[in-house]
């Protein structure tokens, strides 16, 4: 690791290399230097990413443009560049970035309240709201077909169809209640084909704990973890924080009773996304949030069924089913979120007219 670290543009040479953070797709160190400044390192994971020198492109200008809008060195990552004056360095052993660290900032898991997940709306709205004159075009996926829900369906259909491992016989309901949403998982893709949605420049991960906050204040800084960075969806940033923040449980809860979606965070979080970003999103943007949230859940959900079915070779699991355990608790959402439909839609409008 020294040896990699060596090759980046820091203040002093390297003095101390510890792991840092649980991330589970790239490995994660603390550099401080012999002068005592901080750096995140990371080595990439280019078994998931196949194409990092495009990654990390995309990091590139999407960080140098928020910079541009927003100089405070805090409310952005900004990249170390190689000695060479690259983004990344690459080695026998493998890729390597290097961020300036974000001094007196911590990640928070969950949130304690609706203040905390509205804070993180506005994190995640800014971004939007910063980037809404990029031209999404310009970035490469790094994922293909990441947020295609359509496609995701069709990847559910032939693991059912090829049934691998014999376990179609006890998911009969989760597949007949996935299937039944099928058309639905073309909905947003036809209005992006029909023009009727921006293609922007996205995040794709929007959970809580992506967005670093002041130790000292438990304001909102920066967003963090810019890998899935594409052009993409506003609703679906906004789905896949509701997703994950607005449920009542944990994503593999087994008892599904306890298993719903706040309508109060759900408020909490549509206030803060639209006060940083709505006035830069259309009107149908703004009126499809609700089905951001409705088709991130359900294609997370039909994610977990295909592993299950096709032997769990994806999702990391720590249990016997518990891929279908998370697939019962999205799905249920799903359900959820289809009783409170015009409660959603609703608070959406009343949320926009503040704007």
């Amino acid at each position: 690791m020294f040896n990699a670290a060596m090759n980046f543009d820091m203040k002093a040479l390297p003095a101390t290399i510890e792991p840092m953070g649980n991330g589970h797709i790239n490995r994660t160190y603390l550099v401080t230097d012999k002068l005592g400044n901080k750096y995140t390192f990371q080595r990439v994971n280019d078994v998931i990413f196949k194409d990092v020198p495009s990654l990390m492109e995309n990091i590139r200008m999407v960080t140098e443009m928020l910079r541009e809008k927003d100089p405070d060195p805090r409310h952005s990552l900004e990249l170390v560049k190689t000695k060479d004056g690259n983004s990344f360095y690459h080695d026998d052993t493998g890729y390597y970035r290097m961020y300036h660290f974000v001094d007196d900032s911590i990640c928070l898991e969950r949130a304690e309240n609706e203040d905390e997940f509205r804070m993180s709306a506005e994190a995640f709205g800014n971004f939007q709201n910063l980037l809404a004159d990029f031209d999404a075009s310009r970035l490469s996926e790094t994922i293909p077909m990441f947020h295609d829900t359509e496609n995701r369906v069709k990847n559910l259909v032939k693991a059912i169809e090829e049934d691998k491992m014999g376990r179609l016989s006890e998911v009969k309901a989760e597949v007949e209640f996935a299937l039944a949403r099928a058309e639905e998982a073309k909905y947003m893709k036809g209005l992006l084909e029909k023009g009727e949605l921006k293609l922007r420049v996205t995040h794709n991960d929007t959970k809580l704990n992506n967005v670093l906050f002041d130790e000292n204040t438990r304001k909102p800084i920066c967003v963090i973890d810019l890998d899935t960075i594409m052009p993409g969806l506003a609703a679906n940033d906004f789905g896949d924080s509701i997703r994950f923040g607005a449920s009542t449980a944990t994503e593999d809860e087994l008892d599904l009773d306890k298993v719903t979606m706040s309508l109060d965070m759900f408020r909490a979080y549509t206030r803060g996304f639209l006060s940083a970003c709505g006035h830069k999103l259309t009107a149908k943007e703004i009126e499809t949030l609700p089905m951001g949230a409705k088709m991130m859940t359900y294609e997370c959900g039909i994610r977990f069924l295909t592993d299950y079915l096709e032997g769990d070779v994806y999702f990391r699991i720590h249990r016997e089913k518990h891929n279908l355990e998370r697939c019962r608790t999205q799905l249920k959402l799903v359900y959820d979120m289809e009783q409170k439909w015009d409660k959603m839609a609703e608070i959406i409008k009343e949320e926009a007219a503040k704007i």
